[in-house]
């Protein structure tokens, strides 16, 4: 009895192994396979013209307003490029994953090679940084005299990791913008007009009056020296009374570019002056009274 059941079993399964069509079961498979492959390239078609689409537009707005806000060339072009590359990996790699092809793999890649990256330009990195934030905020532009990092010179070139600065002498100082981005910069050029004050000394002796006359006489002689508005006119403060003078300063305002030719010629004209008018300009000294 165990033996028919047994056989009349393997009867059973050898017929129905060849009553079944394999032809017809693998072209099921493939046709399914296409139709989901199909499905699967329609959308990511779809994705790709709508985010090629996008990408284009978002660039034109990046261009737009790089422009209006009137960055330099070098930096409009630095961030057309890095937003087309940044769109366009992210557009592939959703396309990848539409396409039913696994991306975390892709993403691992790509964050390992960016630590890397990272880790060996940390330096350059961060002067690239600093560069980008000088382009765009502004705290300086070429032609403008700055000092930072113990130089002073005018702007001569602005890049991307790195300002070049012409001192007065002519020499070539190249700073990296990693450190003028995040220390103290003083710009001497970034506003119109500039304060010149000028100490001057005179004997014990002097009657207030004839200094300031004198000093009033070489100001207004001078055209290039602001007399308005009020908070501009000159002004000839007493500021101290030191060991062996009384001392004034003198204030008064000129345009930025006018800063160093006048503060040298109205020092010399003060000097001069002040002899012509038999005002003493006492030097250092001490008195020494000796009692018998």
């Amino acid at each position: 009895m165990t033996e028919k059941t047994t056989e009349t079993i393997g009867h059973d399964v050898i017929r129905q192994l060849a009553e079944t069509d394999f032809g017809s079961v693998a072209m099921s498979d493939i046709i399914g396979y296409l139709t989901t492959f199909g499905k699967n390239l329609l959308i990511a078609l779809i994705v790709y013209f709508i985010g090629r689409f996008l990408i284009k537009y978002t660039i034109k707005a990046v261009t737009a307003i790089t422009q209006k806000r009137k960055m330099e060339p070098s930096l409009t072009s630095f961030l057309d490029s890095l937003v087309s590359i940044s769109l366009n990996l992210l557009l592939a790699i959703t396309i990848v994953g539409i396409m039913g092809i696994d991306t975390s793999s892709f993403l691992a890649v790509f964050a390992s090679a960016g630590v890397a990256i990272g880790m060996a330009l940390s330096g350059t990195l961060q002067n690239f940084a600093g560069g980008v934030l000088i382009l765009i905020l502004k705290p300086y532009k070429i032609g403008d005299f700055i000092e930072a990092q113990g130089f002073a010179g005018n702007v001569k070139e602005i890049q991307i990791f790195s300002t070049v600065l012409t001192t007065p002498d002519n020499q070539t100082i190249i700073i990296p913008n990693g450190p003028l981005a995040t220390g103290c910069l003083k710009n001497s050029t970034a506003a119109a007009t500039r304060r010149i004050d000028l100490n001057v000394e005179v004997a014990y002796s002097t009657k207030t009056e004839d200094v300031r006359k004198v000093l009033m006489q070489l100001i207004n002689a001078d055209e290039r020296i602001m007399k308005e508005p009020a908070d501009a006119a000159p002004y000839l403060p007493m500021t101290t009374m030191s060991a062996s003078s009384i001392v004034f300063q003198v204030r008064v305002w000129v345009k930025a570019s006018d800063y160093w030719k006048v503060r040298f010629e109205l020092t010399e004209r003060i000097y001069q002056a002040l002899g012509e008018a038999g005002i003493e300009i006492p030097f250092q000294q001490m008195d020494v009274h000796i009692k018998k």
